[in-house]
């Protein structure tokens, strides 16, 4: 449990965190690391909750669980606008299980592997179906919504993509 720390210590955590699970943001809107200056911007918009106590180390386990919100739906292409709608008055428990379903999904449409590449990219192979494939450069997951979108496409005859874990 997280209590009691400083701007910088929330965003080292964060940003490890999203290390660990491989949760960068989609868009080019959102920096790869979070710092003190977007997570003061981030509270200026409502979307983490103000400090505790004053003195600097007012930050704990809710601001943790809504920067990693912010951070996983960010990774799913959303704007700030509709992430604010998403966490606004959401507690611990919910952002707790917001957590825990974030990581199972990312697990299951997880990549085959990542290649090591030049440059200092990961490219990754993000299988859609059994039959197609799709190759990140940066090893970025593929929000569901876009995946069902591309695997209607990929199915123009009326055949219906199979359905994801969870879905059915």
């Amino acid at each position: 449990m997280l209590d009691g720390v400083s701007l910088r210590e929330l965003a080292d955590q964060v940003n490890a965190w999203c290390a660990r699970h491989g949760v960068v943001p989609v868009n080019g809107q959102a920096g790869e690391v979070l710092n003190e200056r977007s997570l003061r911007y981030y509270r200026t918009l409502g979307l983490i909750d103000p400090p505790s106590v004053g003195g600097g180390k007012g930050y704990g386990e809710k601001h943790r669980l809504q920067l990693m919100g912010i951070r996983m739906l960010q990774a799913e292409g959303l704007p700030l606008s509709r992430i604010r709608s998403l966490l606004y008055g959401r507690g611990i428990e919910d952002l707790r299980q917001m957590e825990r379903l974030a990581l199972a999904e990312r697990q299951a449409t997880r990549g085959q592997g990542m290649v090591p590449a030049t440059g200092g990219e990961s490219w990754a192979v993000l299988p859609l179906d059994d039959d197609f494939l799709l190759i990140s450069r940066r090893g970025r997951p593929i929000p569901s919504e876009i995946r069902r979108e591309v695997l209607r496409l990929l199915n123009p005859g009326g055949h219906p993509a199979p359905a994801e874990a969870g879905e059915r």
